[in-house]
């Protein structure tokens, strides 16, 4: 019989199956949206601004983006049939999909992309009907590199945001003093209040670092409020509103990243059954992370149809619970709900719509230099002997080159490009093929 971790920490006030009152289930619930809310809108953010939509489209993007992750936080919390973890787990829009998003919505727009990710997606679910023997393929060497990668890809994005993104490099202004100086202040204010000893400024401080930044960018002019239409009415959800499409070579790019993204998933269910006082072994906890694993490939399915991007666990909100000392996996109900309202309302993702790039640029910036050192921590947690050497060598060295020197593939079929265009791509099967097949014997 499974029994609760030894470790699991004895400040836990309420756990997974207890209900706490209403006024303190709610103020546990927004301290985990000013943790979340930021991190589910900044990737259709920064996807929409890659490709250059409007901002009505960029809106509605963002309310989706809360709709999606309201839903999916609602399934993995209730735990429905076996699909979910019955914890207090926290879906939002996935960073790690980025890269090859932009790359596919360059090829296809939001159909491609919608198409390639809601195919895409039952890779994660067979991979949690498999859970026992795809951790012997997919090793914490492996998913290090790949998040790694995926951190080290994205910092381009980040940097041409802060030069003032797409539009700046069509007008010429790319580079601009100001923009450089605005993301440079959205940076450091971040820094500053992660260092604070205050526990609500450390989790408010990317809001707090967006939001000067946008203030100062409206008062310099750099916001243009007239540009949207109106800002009233509900956005209703609307399945296929932008259609489907379907190219192999983006299927194959997408799909790779499901495979990390349940590893990764793996890895945030394991933290909070810890911390949650539950088993993190044994088959209670195994069917529970295959649940939940399972939720993760069929909740971004499920954002797919609504029109959002691939969701992921929140290993964010695993902090929260050790802050509040509430597991409650009720709390997420609210969680839920607040998220699925604030992504009915039109008015919330078209503010943000209008974020200028440089302010973005400044606060995505830091995060995806956090997702790097953090898939680098994964790498140092391991044994690093000469074959993990090679491995990780290989590894860097094909994804990085991609990205780097994009060209050296102009040779190839359009369908090959397509595929190793993406150094996150190229780096993460390197990764695994090279560490199934390097065998060596240390003396």
């Amino acid at each position: 019989m499974d029994t609760p971790n030894a470790r699991t920490p004895s400040v836990l006030l309420y756990g997974i199956e207890e209900r706490p009152p209403l006024r303190e289930a709610f103020f546990a619930a927004l301290q985990h949206l000013l943790a979340i809310f930021i991190a589910i809108v900044t990737p259709p953010l920064i996807i929409a601004g890659a490709l250059g939509l409007d901002h009505e489209t960029t809106g509605f993007l963002v309310s989706m983006a809360l709709f999606a992750s309201g839903l999916s936080t609602f399934i993995q919390c209730r735990r429905i049939g076996g699909v979910g973890t019955g914890l207090l787990c926290i879906q939002g829009t996935s960073f790690s999909f980025i890269g090859p998003i932009i790359s596919t919505g360059m090829l296809g727009g939001l159909p491609l992309i919608f198409g390639v990710c809601i195919a895409a997606a039952p890779v994660e679910m067979v991979i949690s009907r498999l859970l026992r023997y795809t951790q012997k393929v997919i090793t914490p060497l492996v998913s290090g590199i790949v998040v790694t990668l995926i951190g080290m890809s994205l910092i381009k994005v980040g940097i041409i945001a802060c030069g003032g993104g797409t539009a700046a490099r069509e007008a010429g202004t790319f580079g601009n003093p100001g923009y450089l100086g605005l993301a440079a202040l959205v940076l450091a204010l971040i820094v500053l209040f992660n260092r604070s000893r205050n526990r609500y400024l450390r989790m408010s401080s990317i809001f707090i670092g967006l939001g000067t930044g946008y203030l100062i960018a409206w008062w310099a002019g750099m916001i243009d409020f007239a540009s949207v239409q109106h800002y009233g009415g509900i956005n209703l959800p609307v399945p296929f509103k932008y259609g489907l499409a379907f190219d192999l070579s983006s299927f194959i790019a997408i799909a790779l990243i499901f495979v990390i993204t349940a590893i990764e998933a793996y890895g945030d269910i394991t933290a909070n059954s810890l911390i949650s006082g539950e088993p993190v072994k044994g088959e209670r906890f195994i069917k529970r992370a295959s649940g939940g694993i399972l939720a993760d490939g069929m909740n971004s399915m499920l954002a797919g149809i609504f029109n959002s991007f691939p969701n992921s666990v929140f290993a964010q909100n695993n902090g929260i619970i050790q802050l509040t000392g509430v597991a409650s996996r009720y709390v997420g109900y609210y969680i839920a709900g607040m998220l699925m309202i604030l992504g009915l309302f039109p008015a919330i993702g078209l503010v943000f719509s209008l974020i200028p790039e440089p302010v973005l640029g400044g606060a995505t910036l830091l995060m995806f230099g956090t997702v790097a050192a953090a898939g680098i921590q994964i790498i140092a947690s391991q044994r690093i002997g000469r074959k993990e050497v090679l491995v990780i060598a290989l590894s860097l060295s094909f994804g990085l080159s991609v990205e780097l020197v994009p060209e050296v593939l102009d040779k190839m079929s359009i369908t090959v490009r397509n595929i190793f265009s993406s150094g996150i791509t190229t780096g993460g099967l390197t990764a695994i093929l090279s560490n199934l097949l390097i065998r060596i014997k240390e003396t």
